[in-house]
């Protein structure tokens, strides 16, 4: 069974696996309705006790993710609360990483910023190795991660990796990212798809009662607590007022953000003389 068209599709393979597909042209930018497809992902996936894994992928082979709207047209979500009871953003990655099923990240493409923290709240991460790159380039843009990226992303690649990877803001090719630990592993990209989908069968195959169980003790020794997540996204949320993050933002926009082109290509490679423009 498949959705009808969405910014976030469901592909039943079988009860108990599930594909997921994002498809919000032309980038995948993370706005509002991703969220809500997310958010209807979640509750499926909460009334359905058949189902084991989840593995979402993108219909666009150059952008798993692209990043945040940063148009303003999404910034209520921000501003109301999902099931758990804490802002949407939040509360979508906390449920995701604390669900029962597991959830795998197929990537190819791009994928940044906010894309970037979903896959960090993803279980598992696998790339193509001809075919990605990943970046939280917010710092370059005037802002902080706000989506987990300062709390997931140390626990998985050590203190000085996360730091380079945020305060430098460049982007990464997927087997540095494989080397430093921000996806389990980056495969050829012929090789992606069979490799994921034999793994998720796998998974699938297995009684739900001990997947939950053991992913349940592997998260209470390897997950940041909800509440640093949460001063994580009031930083970000403080940072969209600072006027040097407001001059960054719209000389992005002036350079092409948010449109097919150069500057979302190649994010990280725009950040170091962004206001050079301005000049």
């Amino acid at each position: 069974m498949t959705e009808p068209s969405a910014t976030v599709r469901i592909a039943e393979e079988t009860p108990a696996y599930w594909r997921v597909v994002f498809d919000n042209p032309p980038l995948n930018v993370v706005d509002h309705t991703v969220f809500q497809g997310l958010q209807d992902l979640l509750a499926r996936m909460d009334n359905n006790p058949s189902l084991r894994v989840v593995v979402c992928e993108s219909a666009n082979p150059g952008f798993y993710l692209a990043h945040f709207d940063m148009s303003g047209a999404s910034a209520g979500i921000a501003k109301n609360a999902g099931p758990s009871g804490v802002a949407i953003p939040t509360d979508t990655f906390v449920r995701l990483t604390k669900s029962p099923v597991v959830s795998i990240a197929k990537i190819r493409g791009r994928v940044r910023g906010v894309g970037s923290e979903f896959v960090l709240a993803c279980d598992m991460r696998f790339a193509s190795r001809e075919n990605t790159v990943l970046g939280q380039p917010e710092v370059g843009a005037g802002v902080i991660p706000g989506g987990g990226g300062t709390e997931r992303l140390p626990l998985l690649t050590g203190r000085g990796r996360a730091l380079e990877i945020i305060l430098g803001a460049d982007d990464f090719d997927g087997d540095t990212a494989d080397r430093y630990g921000w996806v389990n592993r980056t495969l050829p990209d012929a090789d992606l798809d069979g490799f994921v989908d034999t793994l998720a069968r796998r998974i699938a195959s297995f009684d739900r009662r001990p997947i939950e169980a053991a992913k349940g003790l592997v998260n209470q020794v390897s997950l940041p607590s909800v509440d640093s997540l949460l001063d994580g996204r009031d930083a970000f949320a403080a940072a969209l007022a600072w006027p040097e993050t407001r001059q960054r933002v719209a000389a992005l926009f002036k350079r092409g953000m948010q449109q097919e082109g150069d500057l979302e290509n190649r994010f990280g490679a725009h950040l170091a003389d962004l206001l050079e423009d301005q000049g």
